[in-house]
Protein backbone atom coordinates (compact mmCIF):
# COMPACT_ATOMS: atom_id res chain seq x y z
CA UNK A 1 0.00 0.00 0.00
CA UNK A 2 1.33 3.34 -0.97
CA UNK A 3 0.22 6.35 1.00
CA UNK A 4 -0.98 9.42 -0.87
CA UNK A 5 -2.58 12.65 0.22
CA UNK A 6 -5.91 14.35 0.31
CA UNK A 7 -6.00 17.84 -1.07
CA UNK A 8 -7.84 20.03 1.42
CA UNK A 9 -10.21 22.54 -0.10
CA UNK A 10 -9.16 22.44 -3.81
CA UNK A 11 -10.62 25.22 -5.88
CA UNK A 12 -12.97 24.41 -8.66
CA UNK A 13 -12.06 26.37 -11.75
CA UNK A 14 -14.93 28.40 -13.10
CA UNK A 15 -15.83 28.02 -16.77
CA UNK A 16 -16.74 31.46 -18.06
CA UNK A 17 -17.80 30.30 -21.51
CA UNK A 18 -18.79 26.78 -22.51
CA UNK A 19 -20.11 25.64 -25.87
CA UNK A 20 -21.49 22.18 -25.41
CA UNK A 21 -21.30 20.12 -28.57
CA UNK A 22 -22.54 16.54 -28.39
CA UNK A 23 -19.87 14.20 -29.71
CA UNK A 24 -20.84 10.53 -29.61
CA UNK A 25 -18.53 8.36 -31.70
CA UNK A 26 -17.18 4.85 -31.74
CA UNK A 27 -18.53 2.29 -29.35
CA UNK A 28 -17.19 -1.10 -30.32
CA UNK A 29 -17.85 -3.09 -27.19
CA UNK A 30 -19.08 -2.60 -23.67
CA UNK A 31 -16.08 -1.41 -21.62
CA UNK A 32 -14.87 -3.45 -18.72
CA UNK A 33 -16.60 -2.19 -15.62
CA UNK A 34 -19.53 -0.71 -17.56
CA UNK A 35 -21.80 -3.40 -16.14
CA UNK A 36 -21.63 -1.49 -12.86
CA UNK A 37 -23.88 1.19 -14.37
CA UNK A 38 -26.92 -1.10 -14.27
CA UNK A 39 -26.91 -0.87 -10.49
CA UNK A 40 -26.82 2.92 -10.52
CA UNK A 41 -29.91 5.00 -9.63
CA UNK A 42 -32.13 6.48 -12.35
CA UNK A 43 -30.71 9.93 -11.68
CA UNK A 44 -27.11 10.80 -10.78
CA UNK A 45 -26.34 11.11 -7.09
CA UNK A 46 -25.73 14.49 -5.52
CA UNK A 47 -22.19 15.67 -6.07
CA UNK A 48 -20.05 15.06 -2.96
CA UNK A 49 -17.46 17.65 -3.98
CA UNK A 50 -13.95 16.95 -5.15
CA UNK A 51 -12.40 14.07 -3.26
CA UNK A 52 -8.83 12.80 -3.31
CA UNK A 53 -7.66 9.44 -2.02
CA UNK A 54 -5.03 9.14 0.67
CA UNK A 55 -3.65 5.81 -0.46
CA UNK A 56 -3.56 3.41 -3.39
CA UNK A 57 -2.24 -0.06 -4.07
CA UNK A 58 0.18 -0.31 -6.97
CA UNK A 59 -0.92 -2.62 -9.79
CA UNK A 60 1.57 -5.27 -10.98
CA UNK A 61 2.17 -5.95 -14.65
CA UNK A 62 0.94 -9.36 -15.78
CA UNK A 63 -1.62 -11.16 -17.93
CA UNK A 64 -4.76 -9.44 -19.14
CA UNK A 65 -7.82 -11.58 -18.35
CA UNK A 66 -10.49 -8.95 -19.04
CA UNK A 67 -12.51 -8.21 -22.16
CA UNK A 68 -10.71 -7.63 -25.45
CA UNK A 69 -11.71 -5.60 -28.49
CA UNK A 70 -11.97 -6.97 -31.99
CA UNK A 71 -8.33 -6.16 -32.79
CA UNK A 72 -7.13 -7.94 -29.64
CA UNK A 73 -6.49 -4.88 -27.48
CA UNK A 74 -7.47 -5.05 -23.81
CA UNK A 75 -10.70 -3.06 -23.52
CA UNK A 76 -9.88 -0.04 -21.37
CA UNK A 77 -12.34 2.44 -22.92
CA UNK A 78 -14.20 4.81 -20.64
CA UNK A 79 -13.91 7.78 -18.30
CA UNK A 80 -10.93 8.07 -15.97
CA UNK A 81 -9.33 10.49 -13.54
CA UNK A 82 -6.25 10.57 -11.35
CA UNK A 83 -7.18 9.83 -7.76
CA UNK A 84 -4.77 11.84 -5.60
CA UNK A 85 -4.62 15.55 -6.55
CA UNK A 86 -4.57 18.13 -9.32
CA UNK A 87 -1.59 19.89 -10.84
CA UNK A 88 -1.03 22.55 -8.17
CA UNK A 89 2.05 20.88 -6.74
CA UNK A 90 4.11 18.15 -8.40
CA UNK A 91 6.16 16.76 -5.50
CA UNK A 92 3.65 17.54 -2.72
CA UNK A 93 0.42 16.61 -4.52
CA UNK A 94 -1.97 17.79 -1.83
CA UNK A 95 0.23 20.57 -0.51
CA UNK A 96 -1.23 23.44 -2.52
CA UNK A 97 0.65 25.88 -4.72
CA UNK A 98 3.51 27.72 -3.00
CA UNK A 99 2.92 31.46 -3.03
CA UNK A 100 -0.81 31.19 -3.74
CA UNK A 101 -2.38 34.44 -2.45
CA UNK A 102 -5.74 32.73 -1.90
CA UNK A 103 -5.93 31.46 1.69
CA UNK A 104 -6.95 27.84 2.15
CA UNK A 105 -10.10 27.07 4.10
CA UNK A 106 -8.38 24.29 6.03
CA UNK A 107 -4.86 23.85 7.27
CA UNK A 108 -2.67 21.43 5.33
CA UNK A 109 -1.48 19.55 8.38
CA UNK A 110 1.94 17.88 8.72
CA UNK A 111 3.71 16.90 5.48
CA UNK A 112 3.96 13.29 6.68
CA UNK A 113 0.15 13.06 6.69
CA UNK A 114 -0.13 14.09 3.06
CA UNK A 115 0.57 12.01 0.00
CA UNK A 116 4.16 11.32 -0.94
CA UNK A 117 5.64 12.88 -4.04
CA UNK A 118 4.52 11.76 -7.48
CA UNK A 119 8.21 11.22 -8.12
CA UNK A 120 8.50 7.54 -7.18
CA UNK A 121 12.16 7.25 -8.16
CA UNK A 122 14.55 8.55 -6.85
CA UNK A 123 13.55 7.80 -3.27
CA UNK A 124 13.75 11.40 -2.05
CA UNK A 125 10.72 12.25 -4.19
CA UNK A 126 12.42 15.14 -5.99
CA UNK A 127 13.06 15.69 -9.68
CA UNK A 128 16.85 15.30 -10.03
CA UNK A 129 17.49 18.64 -11.70
CA UNK A 130 20.93 19.90 -12.58
CA UNK A 131 21.72 23.04 -10.54
CA UNK A 132 20.87 25.46 -13.35
CA UNK A 133 17.59 23.65 -14.03
CA UNK A 134 16.60 23.63 -10.36
CA UNK A 135 17.12 27.39 -10.27
CA UNK A 136 14.97 27.75 -13.40
CA UNK A 137 12.21 25.60 -11.92
CA UNK A 138 12.14 27.77 -8.81
CA UNK A 139 12.05 30.87 -10.99
CA UNK A 140 9.05 29.49 -12.92
CA UNK A 141 7.26 28.66 -9.64
CA UNK A 142 7.79 32.15 -8.23
CA UNK A 143 6.87 33.85 -11.51
CA UNK A 144 3.47 32.14 -11.72
CA UNK A 145 1.97 34.67 -9.33
CA UNK A 146 3.68 37.69 -10.88
CA UNK A 147 4.05 37.01 -14.59
CA UNK A 148 6.45 39.76 -15.55
CA UNK A 149 7.82 37.55 -18.34
CA UNK A 150 5.91 35.57 -20.93
CA UNK A 151 7.55 32.28 -19.89
CA UNK A 152 5.99 32.61 -16.42
CA UNK A 153 2.43 32.40 -17.74
CA UNK A 154 0.73 29.06 -17.14
CA UNK A 155 0.31 27.54 -20.65
CA UNK A 156 -3.13 26.19 -19.74
CA UNK A 157 -4.32 29.78 -19.26
CA UNK A 158 -3.82 30.16 -23.01
CA UNK A 159 -5.63 26.91 -23.78
CA UNK A 160 -2.44 25.07 -24.71
CA UNK A 161 -2.38 21.28 -24.25
CA UNK A 162 -1.35 20.26 -20.74
CA UNK A 163 1.38 17.96 -22.04
CA UNK A 164 3.04 15.00 -20.32
CA UNK A 165 2.46 14.21 -17.48
CA UNK A 166 0.18 17.13 -16.52
CA UNK A 167 -2.70 15.90 -18.72
CA UNK A 168 -3.27 13.10 -16.20
CA UNK A 169 -3.62 15.62 -13.37
CA UNK A 170 -5.95 18.07 -15.13
CA UNK A 171 -9.61 17.02 -14.78
CA UNK A 172 -11.07 13.69 -15.80
CA UNK A 173 -10.60 12.40 -19.35
CA UNK A 174 -11.90 9.76 -21.71
CA UNK A 175 -10.06 6.86 -23.36
CA UNK A 176 -11.28 5.56 -26.71
CA UNK A 177 -9.77 2.75 -28.74
CA UNK A 178 -9.56 2.21 -32.47
CA UNK A 179 -7.76 -0.42 -34.54
CA UNK A 180 -4.05 0.20 -33.95
CA UNK A 181 -4.62 3.28 -31.79
CA UNK A 182 -5.48 4.43 -28.27
CA UNK A 183 -6.92 7.96 -28.05
CA UNK A 184 -7.02 10.17 -24.95
CA UNK A 185 -9.61 12.96 -24.94
CA UNK A 186 -8.30 15.32 -22.30
CA UNK A 187 -9.91 18.49 -20.99
CA UNK A 188 -6.95 20.24 -22.63
CA UNK A 189 -6.56 18.51 -25.96
CA UNK A 190 -6.32 15.12 -27.63
CA UNK A 191 -3.48 12.61 -27.68
CA UNK A 192 -3.08 9.61 -30.00
CA UNK A 193 -0.91 6.60 -29.17
CA UNK A 194 -0.10 4.73 -32.37
CA UNK A 195 0.09 0.93 -32.17
CA UNK A 196 0.89 0.22 -35.83
CA UNK A 197 4.65 -0.17 -35.44
CA UNK A 198 5.55 2.80 -37.61
CA UNK A 199 8.69 4.79 -36.71
CA UNK A 200 8.66 8.10 -34.87
CA UNK A 201 8.26 11.39 -36.71
CA UNK A 202 11.35 13.25 -37.94
CA UNK A 203 13.21 14.93 -35.09
CA UNK A 204 12.48 18.45 -36.36
CA UNK A 205 8.72 18.00 -35.75
CA UNK A 206 7.88 18.90 -32.14
CA UNK A 207 4.48 18.43 -30.48
CA UNK A 208 2.91 19.46 -27.16
CA UNK A 209 2.17 15.81 -26.32
CA UNK A 210 5.14 14.39 -28.19
CA UNK A 211 4.99 11.52 -30.67
CA UNK A 212 3.69 8.33 -29.02
CA UNK A 213 4.36 4.80 -30.30
CA UNK A 214 3.08 1.94 -28.17
CA UNK A 215 2.35 -1.75 -27.82
CA UNK A 216 0.60 -4.01 -25.33
CA UNK A 217 2.42 -6.36 -22.96
CA UNK A 218 -0.36 -8.23 -21.14
CA UNK A 219 -2.23 -5.69 -18.98
CA UNK A 220 0.34 -2.97 -19.67
CA UNK A 221 0.35 -0.42 -22.47
CA UNK A 222 4.01 0.45 -23.08
CA UNK A 223 4.60 3.74 -24.88
CA UNK A 224 7.74 5.38 -26.24
CA UNK A 225 7.46 9.19 -26.45
CA UNK A 226 9.78 11.50 -28.41
CA UNK A 227 9.46 14.80 -30.31
CA UNK A 228 8.19 16.83 -27.35
CA UNK A 229 8.28 20.61 -27.70
CA UNK A 230 8.55 20.77 -23.87
CA UNK A 231 6.59 24.02 -23.65
CA UNK A 232 4.24 22.62 -21.01
CA UNK A 233 5.09 22.63 -17.32
CA UNK A 234 4.53 19.53 -15.19
CA UNK A 235 2.66 21.53 -12.54
CA UNK A 236 2.20 25.02 -11.15
CA UNK A 237 5.45 24.41 -9.28
CA UNK A 238 7.42 24.86 -12.49
CA UNK A 239 8.97 21.43 -13.17
CA UNK A 240 9.97 21.02 -16.82
CA UNK A 241 11.96 19.10 -19.44
CA UNK A 242 13.76 20.15 -22.61
CA UNK A 243 13.10 19.18 -26.22
CA UNK A 244 15.69 16.43 -25.75
CA UNK A 245 13.53 14.49 -23.29
CA UNK A 246 12.76 10.85 -23.93
CA UNK A 247 9.79 9.39 -22.03
CA UNK A 248 9.00 5.73 -21.50
CA UNK A 249 5.42 5.24 -20.26
CA UNK A 250 3.67 2.23 -18.73
CA UNK A 251 -0.11 2.18 -18.28
CA UNK A 252 -0.77 -0.76 -15.97
CA UNK A 253 -4.47 -1.77 -15.82
CA UNK A 254 -6.11 -4.05 -13.30
CA UNK A 255 -8.16 -6.88 -14.77
CA UNK A 256 -11.35 -5.60 -13.16
CA UNK A 257 -11.15 -2.53 -15.41
CA UNK A 258 -11.49 -0.13 -12.48
CA UNK A 259 -7.94 1.18 -11.94
CA UNK A 260 -4.65 1.80 -13.68
CA UNK A 261 -1.27 3.18 -12.69
CA UNK A 262 0.48 5.63 -14.96
CA UNK A 263 4.26 5.29 -14.71
CA UNK A 264 6.63 7.37 -16.82
CA UNK A 265 10.41 7.50 -16.80
CA UNK A 266 11.98 10.75 -18.00
CA UNK A 267 15.48 10.77 -19.47
CA UNK A 268 17.01 14.13 -20.39
CA UNK A 269 20.77 14.52 -19.74
CA UNK A 270 20.56 18.22 -20.63
CA UNK A 271 18.25 18.94 -17.66
CA UNK A 272 18.46 16.07 -15.14
CA UNK A 273 21.34 14.35 -13.39
CA UNK A 274 19.72 10.93 -13.89
CA UNK A 275 16.55 9.33 -15.27
CA UNK A 276 13.57 9.56 -12.91
CA UNK A 277 10.05 8.14 -12.66
CA UNK A 278 6.63 9.59 -11.93
CA UNK A 279 3.68 7.46 -10.72
CA UNK A 280 0.06 8.65 -10.95
CA UNK A 281 -2.85 6.37 -9.92
CA UNK A 282 -6.12 6.57 -11.87
CA UNK A 283 -9.66 5.22 -11.39
CA UNK A 284 -12.65 4.69 -13.67
CA UNK A 285 -15.97 6.55 -13.52
CA UNK A 286 -19.22 5.23 -14.99
CA UNK A 287 -22.63 6.64 -15.92
CA UNK A 288 -24.51 7.65 -12.78
CA UNK A 289 -21.44 8.39 -10.69
CA UNK A 290 -21.68 11.81 -8.97
CA UNK A 291 -20.41 14.70 -11.05
CA UNK A 292 -17.98 16.80 -9.05
CA UNK A 293 -16.61 19.36 -11.49
CA UNK A 294 -13.23 17.67 -11.63
CA UNK A 295 -12.95 13.88 -11.80
CA UNK A 296 -16.23 13.28 -13.60
CA UNK A 297 -18.12 15.90 -15.61
CA UNK A 298 -20.21 13.74 -17.95
CA UNK A 299 -24.00 14.33 -17.87
CA UNK A 300 -26.52 11.59 -18.58
CA UNK A 301 -28.18 11.32 -21.97
CA UNK A 302 -31.90 12.03 -22.07
CA UNK A 303 -33.12 8.43 -22.24
CA UNK A 304 -35.74 8.01 -19.49
CA UNK A 305 -36.58 4.46 -18.53
CA UNK A 306 -33.53 3.04 -20.27
CA UNK A 307 -30.03 2.10 -19.24
CA UNK A 308 -27.98 5.07 -18.05
CA UNK A 309 -25.88 6.50 -20.87
CA UNK A 310 -23.00 8.92 -20.33
CA UNK A 311 -23.49 11.77 -22.80
CA UNK A 312 -19.98 12.90 -23.66
CA UNK A 313 -19.69 16.50 -24.69
CA UNK A 314 -16.89 18.74 -25.87
CA UNK A 315 -15.58 21.32 -23.40
CA UNK A 316 -13.82 24.04 -25.40
CA UNK A 317 -11.18 26.04 -23.61
CA UNK A 318 -11.50 29.80 -23.12
CA UNK A 319 -8.44 31.86 -22.30
CA UNK A 320 -8.24 33.12 -18.71
CA UNK A 321 -11.26 31.07 -17.64
CA UNK A 322 -9.91 30.47 -14.15
CA UNK A 323 -7.26 31.23 -11.55
CA UNK A 324 -4.09 30.27 -13.40
CA UNK A 325 -1.92 32.83 -11.65
CA UNK A 326 -1.88 36.54 -11.02
CA UNK A 327 -0.86 39.20 -13.51
CA UNK A 328 1.84 41.69 -12.73
CA UNK A 329 0.43 44.81 -11.13
CA UNK A 330 2.65 47.88 -10.99
CA UNK A 331 3.02 49.41 -7.55
CA UNK A 332 1.58 52.86 -7.07
CA UNK A 333 4.03 55.58 -6.33
CA UNK A 334 3.86 57.00 -2.83
CA UNK A 335 1.96 60.34 -2.65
Amino acid sequence: MRSTETRSGPRRLSLVAAVWVVARTFASAQPAGAQDSAAQPATPAAAPGIRWEKSFTTIPSGRWTGHRLGDGQPDIQGDWSNSIANHDNFTDPQGGTPGDPVRRKRALGPRAERAPSRVSDPADGQVPFQPWARAKQQEFAAGLWNATRQEYIEPLARCAPAGIPKSFMWHGYEIRQFPQAVVFLFNSGTRIIHLDGKPHLPQNIKLWNGDSRGHWEGNTLVVDVTNSNSKARFARTGEFASENVHIRERYIFDNAGKRFDYEATFTDPTVYTQPWTVTIPNRRYVAGDPQDGWHYEVPLANSPGKELIADHVERPCVENNGPFGQVAVPKKAAP
